[in-house]
């Protein structure tokens, strides 16, 4: 925890000491980035320590983490992170991509990327001495919170909509979080959720609001460039490298920026990756602003079956916009329609997406279709969560298994009906 010196605005820039603020910046209400002392880390740490490390997990990047070691290595809590990467070159091929990746996020403890927010936000929760975190969730944020907190005995309580996924909801209850649904969306979650904290004294995680949730966030970047560095480079005749990242409130996408930024700073970085923020069109507050070039967040009514990624009022949306301008990147949108589309054709590669995590493959789709990448990137795509998680949107993006007489007169002709 010695290299975490304080905090800076991200609207105003201003500075703030660790105990001076805890969420946002009470001049502006911008975000705030947490500030690590990038100086002494360069004295006791080395890149190649990094990729020396045994430990399999996000926190073989504890050096850079405003956190200390937390522990309860046997547990869950710490085998957030360090998920694969998977070559999906048959999926590329036939947009003319020769160098596509998947990073399967739904390896997580809790089966999303949510999983690395959490726990770094429960060290942090352990470290200040709280009784009680608390976050809104449409289910994933949720069940990693709840998760996280299970493993180390940390009294945990979510706010999610009564319209999230029941299997969402199942895993908060059987993680043992005090589970409160609400009559009202995710933005309506979020507003009681900061309430709650504010008169009852909670340890507040939520996305966009807590700054150590994008410090988990940015574990993936850190991830990213220790796989580019060790075995991408072995596979590309030059340093193009596209990652493609599902957007909701933004935080995701802005954690993996300031991962990125992070290792700029202390050298080990020689060139940042091209980010490209993929929304659905039916919740596109971010890349409307984007593409109106400017940082002004305008709420939406949020409409899409990626549960994970419906939000009205997009709370980490300027970074999240940043984001794609400082990487020369670019936001696209996509339909309801292309997400379906997008978890069968990853599903003929074995990997069983939730819609959001599908998403940032649609946008890959349709950036190959419109010419936003070249044939000699590398492109990763970041799967975000599992579809065992909404497990209703998968069965619509499929055909309906046929029922067939138990004999063999029947499989006989079941056969030569389908396949001629």
């Amino acid at each position: 925890m010695g290299s975490f010196v304080g905090y800076r605005c991200s609207i105003c820039n201003k500075d703030y000491a660790p105990d001076e603020v805890q969420y946002s910046c009470p001049h502006d209400g911008g975000n705030l980035d947490v500030i690590l002392d990038y100086s002494t880390i360069k004295k006791t740490v080395t890149s190649q320590q990094i990729f020396q490390s045994t430990e399999a997990s996000l926190w073989r990047y504890l050096p850079i983490l405003p956190v200390g070691e937390p522990g309860f290595k046997d547990t869950p809590f710490h085998r957030a992170g360090d998920t694969p990467v998977f070559a999906t070159s048959g999926l590329g091929k036939e947009f003319g991509i020769q160098k596509l990746w998947v990073k399967d996020e739904s390896r997580n403890p809790t089966a999303s990327f949510k999983d690395r927010a959490s726990a770094v936000v429960v060290a942090r929760a352990r470290e200040i001495l709280a009784e009680v975190v608390v976050t809104a969730s449409t289910g994933n944020a949720g069940a990693a919170l709840a998760g996280m907190a299970a493993a180390v005995g940390q009294k945990a309580i979510i706010f999610a909509p009564r319209t999230a996924p029941p299997a969402k909801i199942a895993q908060l209850l059987v993680f043992g979080a005090q589970v409160i649904l609400v009559d009202g969306n995710y933005d309506s979650a979020f507003d009681l959720t900061i309430e709650a904290a504010s008169e009852f004294g909670w340890y507040c995680r939520n996305t966009g609001y807590n700054p150590f949730t994008a410090e988990g966030k940015k574990t993936a970047a850190f991830e990213i460039w220790e796989w580019w560095e060790t075995a991408g480079k072995k596979f590309s005749d030059n340093h193009n490298l596209v990652v493609f990242v599902s957007v909701g409130d933004g935080n995701i996408i802005s954690g993996i920026h300031k991962g990125f930024k992070d290792l700029q700073a202390l050298g080990w970085l020689e060139r940042m990756p091209r980010i490209i923020g993929v929304q659905a069109a039916g919740s596109a507050a971010i890349a409307n602003a984007y593409f109106m070039g400017n940082e002004k967040i305008i709420p939406v009514a949020a409409n899409t079956l990626a549960d994970s990624i419906s939000v009205d009022f997009p709370r980490d949306g300027v970074r999240a916009i940043r984001a794609i301008r400082e990487t020369n990147g670019t936001y696209i949108t996509v339909e309801d329609e292309e997400i379906l589309k997008a978890i069968a054709a990853l599903g003929k590669v074995g990997i069983f997406a939730e819609p959001a995590g599908a998403t940032s493959y649609a946008g890959f789709v349709k950036a190959a279709q419109n010419g936003v990448i070249y044939s000699n990137d590398t492109i990763l795509v970041l799967n975000t969560g599992s579809g065992l998680k909404d497990v209703k949107a998968a069965m619509q993006a499929v055909q309906e298994a046929p029922i067939i007489e138990p004999s063999m007169e029947a499989l006989k002709h079941f056969l030569e009906r389908t396949n001629g």
